[in-house]
């Protein structure tokens, strides 16, 4: 397979001057002052703030919005000695939201039961079903929210009618109506630039125990390791408020006293006292998704705040039990995935965003971790959909500059249930609308984003030789972690570096992986890991590589790791220029008379009219395969797919197309079987030979579905065709047809992505159609 996006773009910084004031105020390695002006941090008092904790002012938690109204509440329900439920979430942030909630109101004297959705059975949010079950069992006096429910309209208004209060604290996108909560605690009320506007659901729910706190006089910093492990294992933005309570965080999480954090570091031969970013997102993270996306997450809250060492290593056996197996399911439904692209590539081809439905078998517990290696694999935001009953249930995930969530949000019509971030997001519809809802992203992603994909991007942060790694220069830019999202890793480049096969090896369990030793041209050596690259071929010689460093200890050892981001050929980088589309397009799809309106386009035996199953009567016009060069093109027919209009497109290379884009009949599956058996029977009666691109052609399908078509009236057994299409299995029989069912599926699938493509194409913005 060819290198994992070839077109990325590589940006080499700037020759910046900074200033020799600015460098001596910053202090430490010059790397670090470059780094810190680079990246916008131009005051010597910011970036010192930045790399020092102490020496930043944090917002006071009464500037969010509501946190006042919320602690007020809380504090007379704590005196009241009302009944609070927390209701969390299954994530790794909700985790710890419920879990700091939790404990901090327990500790002084609340009433506290808590509440994390299992996700096999309710998904994400105060599902209104559970609810009402949980209010009927013994109703809470107030439930408070962390992580979700900023959309969770109607189960408010169920328990505000019940006489029960709800706070809800939450970071997701504000939805377009707005629960009528008691109070709403949640940072996108703030602007974009605020310091707290970053803040993932632990942050929110650890600002609002800062509030109650100030009442009582208490300390909340015991709660700080549970925030940075719900700040990364929640990829948020570390920027001001939501770094500095990282960075208190993993100061804390290096002293955590909590008996099941260390006995996962035990496991994973961790030193406590050295975690950073990095084993929270790749070891300490996962382990914690994993309960949530394949059990009941209920029991985080027993396993961060146990004091049994029993008790703890049996939670954290079990983690490390359910996280092979979430490892297993990846790489299994990634096979599939990746198998289904190859099968049907213009998914990835034709579409903006991609849009993939599976099998029951589907987890939906595992598909956003799938969506996220498809997202680094082919750049482009990508939406896994499971099988569940006559629902699909997705995870999308995205690339900058793609807000996943509002494409979503702008196809609501369609959907069941949406929620998310700019990056990620999830959502449930009909099984039946899947073929509308992609149609749909592709129309919302050409109106909010443009007619193309954003350029991937590789920011070099310095070029170096590989003489100059050593372990004093990786520690010399530590002061910039911890690195994360809104903080990237250094990303360093060497140039005009050679390697050959005897330098190559596979590693891994399944050797999915490899280590690179690369040569530079000054004869340095530098060994790369290249993850889930083992398919992937390398350009020809000599090579440009991207690559992070940093020093990892294992087992009291340290050594240096350098992790390959990119490579390219040396000495030019391909550039990706988005093809600019110079075809001038004429729309005639509102036009009530369009055969009148074509009319004036055929002065030029230059023009062609493409036309299928109804063709304009009067004008001469042929069916795709008939199609040749002309300067000009007129689309009668209304295309079946994205697929056969690029084609044709092809095929004639016109420079200007006019869009009549007439519907054909559309079938549903009865019809289109009798329209198929008509064709079948024609050509049994006159002995013609089968031609499928003619079979395509008479009905205004595409071949694909011809294809299926006839594998259905085969299985069906109403007549055998075995003998024009001797690849199509033997007759089945009317009472209990072999493999029927999954011919009918499909058919009926590829009849429905059919219509919704005509359905796309009729209304579509007239370059989003190209």
């Amino acid at each position: 397979m060819p290198i994992r996006n070839p077109q990325i773009i590589w940006k080499f910084p700037d020759l910046t001057h900074v200033p020799g004031a600015y460098q001596l105020a910053v202090g430490g390695s010059p790397l670090v002052a470059k780094t810190l002006y680079q990246r916008g941090l131009t005051s010597p008092e910011k970036a010192r703030a930045f790399i020092n904790p102490d020496l930043y002012t944090p917002c006071p938690p009464s500037a969010l919005p509501a946190v006042v109204l919320a602690a007020d509440r809380i504090i007379k329900a704590i005196k009241d000695k009302e009944r609070i439920l927390i209701w969390g979430d299954f994530d790794v942030d909700g985790q710890t939201s419920t879990t700091l909630l939790s404990s901090a109101l327990q500790s002084i004297g609340a009433r506290v039961t808590h509440h994390i959705p299992i996700r096999a059975l309710e998904n994400h949010g105060v599902t209104l079903s559970v609810l009402s079950q949980i209010i009927q069992k013994g109703s809470p006096n107030l439930i408070l929210t962390c992580d979700t429910g900023i959309d969770a309209v109607d189960s408010v208004a169920y328990a505000n009618r019940s006489g029960i209060d709800v706070i809800i604290t939450d970071h997701h996108q504000l939805p377009p109506v707005l629960p009528e909560a008691f109070a709403i605690v949640n940072p996108n009320f703030l602007q974009h630039d605020h310091a707290l506007h970053t803040l993932p659901g632990v942050g929110v729910a650890f600002k609002l125990v800062e509030q109650i706190y100030s009442y009582f006089n208490e300390d909340p910093s015991y709660l700080l390791d549970l925030v940075a492990l719900g700040i990364v294992a929640d990829v948020a933005i570390q920027t001001r408020d939501t770094r500095y309570l990282l960075q208190l965080g993993l100061d804390a999480l290096r002293k955590t006293p909590r008996k099941g954090l260390l006995e996962i570091c035990k496991m994973n031969d961790l030193d406590p006292t050295q975690v950073n970013e990095e084993h929270i997102g790749f070891v300490i993270g996962p382990l914690l998704n994993a309960l949530g996306r394949l059990d009941d997450a209920n029991s985080c809250v027993d396993f961060f705040t146990t004091t049994d060492p029993a008790l703890a290593a049996t939670l954290a056996e079990h983690l490390k039990n359910l996280n092979e197996y979430r490892q297993a399911l990846t790489k299994e439904i990634y096979q599939d995935a990746e198998n289904m692209i190859a099968a049907y590539p213009e998914l990835v081809d034709e579409y903006p965003v991609l849009v993939l439905q599976g099998s029951p078998q589907w987890h939906p517990g595992v598909i956003g971790i799938v969506a996220s290696r498809l997202v680094d694999r082919y750049h482009k935001p990508v939406i896994m959909l499971s099988r569940d009953g006559d629902q699909a249930r997705g995870s999308a995930r995205s690339i900058q500059g793609v807000p996943i969530a509002k494409l979503i949000s702008a196809s609501e019509g369609l959907l069941t249930s949406h929620g998310g971030h700019p990056m990620a997001a999830g959502m449930s519809l009909p099984l039946t609308s899947v073929s509308q809802f992609r149609m749909e992203l592709a129309e919302n992603y050409h109106r909010i984003v443009g007619d193309s994909l954003p350029s991937p991007e590789i920011c070099i942060d310095a070029e170096i030789p590989f003489s100059a790694i050593s372990e004093s220069f990786i520690k010399d830019f530590q002061p910039l972690a911890p690195f994360g999202a809104g903080n990237p890793k250094l990303t360093f480049a060497t140039r005009g570096v050679i390697t050959d096969e005897k330098h190559i090896r596979n590693i891994g369990r399944d050797g999915t992986h490899r280590k690179i030793t690369f040569t530079d041209s000054h004869s340095g050596k530098n060994t790369l890991l290249w993850w889930n690259s083992a398919d992937l071929a390398l350009p020809e010689m000599p090579l440009d590589v991207a690559y992070s460093l940093e020093l990892s200890t294992y087992r009291n050892q340290t050594q240096i790791q350098a992790t390959l981001l990119h490579l390219r050929q040396s000495p030019e980088s391909p550039v990706y220029l988005p093809k600019q589309n110079r075809i001038r397009l004429v729309d005639l799809r509102d036009k009530d008379d369009r055969r009148s309106a074509i009319s004036q386009f055929l002065t030029s035996d230059r023009t062609i009219i493409w036309a299928e199953n109804q063709i304009p009567e009067g004008f001469t016009s042929v069916p795709r395969s008939d199609l040749s060069p002309h300067d000009r093109l007129i689309i009668w027919t209304t295309p079946p797919s994205r697929l056969v209009l690029k084609q044709a497109v092809s095929r004639v290379s016109p420079n200007e197309i006019i869009i009549a884009g007439v519907n054909p009949p559309s079938y549903n599956l009865e019809d289109f079987i009798k329209s198929l058996l008509g064709l079948v029977k024609h050509l049994k009666r006159t002995g013609k030979a089968y031609d499928l691109t003619r079979f395509a052609q008479a009905l205004a399908y595409p071949e694909d579905v011809i294809e299926v078509g006839l594998e259905w009236i085969q299985c069906h057994g109403e007549i055998d065709l075995a003998d024009f299409n001797p690849d199509l299995m033997p007759p089945g029989h009317m009472n209990s047809p072999s493999g029927f069912p999954e011919a009918d599926i499909k058919l009926n699938h590829l009849l429905r992505e059919v219509k919704a493509y005509r359905s796309y194409f009729n209304k579509a913005h007239i370059r989003a159609i190209l």
